[in-house]
């Protein structure tokens, strides 16, 4: 059985096929299609940005199950930015260290609330085209500053609940216990290997 992951994000891909790799399934990303160009993410919620990228792939592999997620940080001092612009909080082509600049910048201009929670939607797309849809969340706060080496995105500045280390402190395997996208990935493995 085939599964595509409607992602080009390589932190993403990764975490999603370390979860995964104990299926008995054969693991595509998008890039593996010829020619693919991502669509425009221009849904106002996390859902509607995942189905918007997941639908064109389930169009094209319409025998396989596809997989889309889209996640963010969403700060409450904030008011819950930068949520579904995360990766591109900083402009369109921000890099990592550019948007958590901006987002340190931001929290010390604007508040004292330093709360924040990772949050991730998966759409998945089952081969007969029944739509699934998974969530998980990872509350935590923002650090005053950078600190470890590990994971992608906002990860050096997030620190878990219950936690006194960042994210990009972590081993893969810890973060992956406790992070919004594995708890989602770990309900859609659920359901995948119900349908295996």
């Amino acid at each position: 059985m085939e599964l595509w992951i409607a992602s080009s994000n390589p932190g993403k891909l990764q975490e999603m096929r370390t979860l995964l790799a104990d299926l008995p399934i054969t693991i595509k990303a998008q890039n593996d299609i010829p020619h693919y160009s991502s669509p425009d993410e221009t849904g106002d919620t996390f859902i509607a940005n995942a189905r918007i990228k997941a639908k064109p792939i389930h169009v094209l592999r319409p025998d396989a199950w596809v997989l889309a997620d889209d996640s963010g940080l969403e700060c409450e001092g904030l008011n819950h930015l930068p949520g579904v612009h995360s990766a591109r909080y900083a402009g369109p082509k921000a890099t990592d260290k550019e948007n958590v600049a901006k987002l340190l910048k931001m929290l010390q201009i604007r508040t004292t609330n330093r709360k924040a929670c990772f949050k991730c939607v998966l759409v998945a797309y089952s081969p007969s085209g029944e739509e699934f849809v998974f969530d998980g969340q990872l509350n935590g706060t923002i650090a005053i500053k950078q600190s470890g080496m590990g994971g992608f995105g906002y990860d050096p500045v997030f620190i878990p609940e219950g936690q006194t280390k960042t994210l990009a402190e972590l081993t893969s395997a810890e973060k992956n216990k406790i992070s919004h996208r594995g708890l989602a990935l770990r309900l859609f493995k659920d359901k995948l290997k119900q349908n295996l």
